[in-house]
């Protein structure tokens, strides 16, 4: 954990959303949190990490969603000198679908 980053005001946010129930919630709550801009950009960045792993090329990515390659160069750097949280999530959400198909 990045030392610049946790704080008892992060770990207050991180609370809040650990409580959210649903999409509708997480809607709710994130629109009240976060600029749209913001939270577009969080969202663009999410998906350049899935379209990363997958293997799609930064033109490709450019392309569909309209980051910049600075962009898509940081999350690249994330997934692969981060600390997993990508793949955490990628995992935990694949096992989900797993676990939804009839």
């Amino acid at each position: 954990m990045n030392k610049k980053v946790k704080s008892e005001a992060v770990d207050f946010l991180f609370d809040a959303i650990l409580c959210l129930e649903n999409r509708e919630e997480c809607y709710s709550f994130f629109e009240d949190l976060c600029t749209v801009n913001e939270l577009l950009s969080i969202s663009q960045r999410f998906e350049v990490a899935a379209m990363l792993r997958n293997h799609s090329t930064y033109l490709e990515i450019a392309e569909k969603t309209g980051a910049s390659t600075a962009t898509i160069s940081r999350v690249n750097r994330s997934l692969n000198y981060g600390n997993d949280g990508y793949e955490t999530v990628f995992g935990r959400m694949r096992g989900k679908e797993d676990s939804d198909t009839p």
